[in-house]
Formats: structure tokens, C-alpha cells, sequence
């Protein structure tokens, strides 16, 4: 019974969710072109017949979408809790619009701090407005913080995800260590006036490694990998002419037909052995087996104990064992024509 109780409960909870996403995704303030085509035109987002600015563009100026943003006005205390509780107790579109759309501005200005990772500001306001409705989704206004306060972490963490997807082939900062000596790395080394190209001073990355309480290695790699971008293998190697820099790159595995031959080899010499190993009585089989055939081979003491003889007579019997498996394997191999 309390079983079903909780699978109605979690279900309800999943549709509630999802018809919360639905509703958000109306309230979308980013300009998104339709069927899946860019169309370079300006078209305002329209909902319930309020018009949203649309993201910047190449062809919309940057400065258009400041002065457009500030036309929304910021919000008191009193009006953004109302508004909050309008839109968490009864989906209230109106007040979730109104909300997203006073903190524009806030989004803008903290994608401007990210301008040096070499992405376009209007790409990192479009991921920093994702955050922010999802803020406005979550935000709790009993708790006594203001939206604004609560949304910062949620469009910081929009800007950083984007930029740490875009910003190399390879993935990076798969820790929040990383991540973090990512985003701080450049700016600890200007208080350090680390501003010379190449490796750091030692000095330099020991200070630095303790800032942010990381190892020294990661440090130096992560520097390395912000001094040097990425570079495709298809990059041509000069301005003019034919080659790419894959062309350089050399491949030192074994190749297809030369691991068969070597497998077909290895195959038939084997079946050689096993052959002759049936020429060989018990004693010898063993004998030559635990002294040649494995990879911890036994003494002559060990056999001589476990044989009850000396340990000459093993050796004797060791070498004729041997000398009777080179035969055999030299008269099949004539047989069968290997040789």
C-alpha cells in the first residue's frame, strides 16, 4: 500500500514537472528561428501579446539588445514575491514573463565578464537566459533571497558549461577542482603578474596550486592548454600547397596483414608442439612441461622430490625429452610441407 502510494506520488511529481518545463519554455525569451532554419531576420518573441527584445545577432547589434533590455523595469521586494507565488502556486505565465524579463540586464552583465574565452557574447547571453529561467522555475521566495541573488548561480553555471563544451575539442574540467582552475587561472596569474607566454616559474605554480588547492601538475597542463588552442589534423601545413598535418602523424602498430601472418605462425607452430608432446610419455611430458612450457618454471629440486629421483636424472630426462620434441616437430613440419 505505501508502495503505490509513492509511485502515484512520484508520478504526479514527474507531471507536474514536466508541465512546469512546458510552461517555461513559452516564457522563452531567446528568439528561435522556426522549422529548424535561421532565417537572420529580427522577430521579437510574442507571449500572450508581449513582445520580448530578440537575442542578439550578427545582423541585431549587441548595443540594440542593451537598450532594448533596459526598457523592462527592475522589481521590488513586494512585487517579485507576489509574482514568484503567483507563478509557483498557479502557473501565472504573466508573472513568470515579468520576472524573466527584469533580469535581463543581470544576465547581460555577467556574460560580459566571460568576453575573454574568444565565444561570441551573443552565444553566452542566450545560454546565461537559459539559466535564468531556470531560476525563475526554481526559485523559492519564502526562503527570503531575492531572485536575483538565487538566478546568478544559475546563469554562471549556464555561461561556464557552455564555455568549458565549446571552448576545446577535448573535454576539460570534468572536476569542479578543474573547473574552477579554469575559470580562475588567468586571473590568478595577473595578480601574480604571470603574464609572460610559455610555462610559469615554478615559484609561480606552487602559488597559484595553493590558491585554488590543486596538484601543481594540473596547473602547468591547464595553462598549456589555454596558451595553445586546438588545431585540426586536417589543417593545411602551409598557406599554399597540398598536405595536412595528419599527413605527419605516424601510425607505428602492426599492420592488418603482418598480425595475420603472425597469428597464423604462432597457430601452426602450436599445433606442432601439441603434436609432439604426444610422443612423450607421462614422466617427460611433465618433466618438460614445469621446466620450459610455463611461466614459473619448477627447480630440478622441486621434480627431484616430487619424483623420488636425483636431481641429474631430471636434467637427463629433460634433454632427451627435448631432443624428442625437436625431432617430432622437424618430421611434421617436412610432412606437411612447412619446411
Amino acid at each position: 500500500m505505501v508502495a503505490s502510494k509513492t509511485k502515484a506520488k512520484t508520478k504526479k511529481s514527474a507531471a507536474s514537472d514536466a508541465a512546469s518545463d512546458a510552461v517555461m519554455a513559452d516564457v522563452a525569451v531567446l528568439d528561435r528561428p522556426e522549422n529548424g532554419t535561421e532565417t537572420g531576420a529580427e522577430k521579437p518573441v510574442r507571449d500572450n501579446g508581449m513582445s520580448l527584445p530578440p537575442a542578439p545577432t550578427p545582423e541585431a547589434s549587441l548595443s540594440r539588445y542593451l537598450q532594448d533590455i533596459r526598457k523592462y523595469p527592475m522589481l521590488p521586494h513586494e512585487e517579485e514575491y507576489m509574482l514568484a507565488q503567483a507563478w509557483r502556486e498557479h502557473d501565472d505565465r504573466d508573472a513568470a514573463h515579468k520576472m524573466v524579463t527584469s533580469h535581463l540586464r543581470l544576465v547581460a552583465k555577467i556574460a560580459m565578464g566571460y568576453r575573454g574565452y574568444g565565444l561570441p557574447v551573443a552565444e553566452l547571453i542566450a545560454e546565461g537566459n537559459i539559466g535564468l529561467m531556470q531560476a525563475v522555475k526554481r526559485f523559492e521566495p519564502e526562503r527570503g533571497f531575492r531572485l536575483a541573488t538565487y538566478a546568478m548561480w544559475w546563469i554562471r553555471a549556464n555561461i561556464q558549461e557552455y564555455i568549458l563544451r565549446s571552448w576545446s575539442l577535448v573535454k576539460i574540467g570534468t572536476t569542479a577542482a578543474q573547473k574552477k582552475l579554469f575559470f580562475k587561472l588567468r586571473k590568478l596569474k595577473g595578480q601574480i603578474q604571470a603574464i609572460d607566454e610559455g610555462d610559469m616559474r615554478p615559484d609561480q605554480v606552487e602559488k597559484i596550486a595553493t590558491a585554488l588547492n590543486v596538484p601543481e601538475k594540473d596547473v602547468v597542463s591547464m595553462n598549456r592548454r589555454l596558451a595553445a588552442p586546438d588545431n585540426s589534423l586536417n589543417a593545411p601545413l602551409r598557406s599554399e600547397g597540398e598536405g595536412e598535418w595528419q599527413d605527419w602523424l605516424v601510425d607505428e602498430s602492426v599492420d592488418q596483414e603482418t598480425e595475420l601472418a603472425e597469428t597464423e605462425e604462432l597457430s601452426k607452430r602450436r599445433a606442432l608442439l601439441m603434436g609432439a608432446m604426444e610422443n612423450l610419455n607421462d614422466r617427460e611430458r611433465h618433466i618438460i612441461t614445469e621446466r620450459r612450457l610455463t611461466d614459473d618454471p619448477k627447480t630440478l629440486e622441486q621434480l627431484s622430490n616430487e619424483f623420488d629421483i636425483s636431481r641429474e636424472r631430471v636434467r637427463q630426462i629433460e634433454v632427451r625429452a627435448f631432443e624428442k620434441l625437436q625431432k617430432n616437430v622437424r618430421r611434421q613440419a617436412v610432412e606437411q610441407r612447412l619446411a
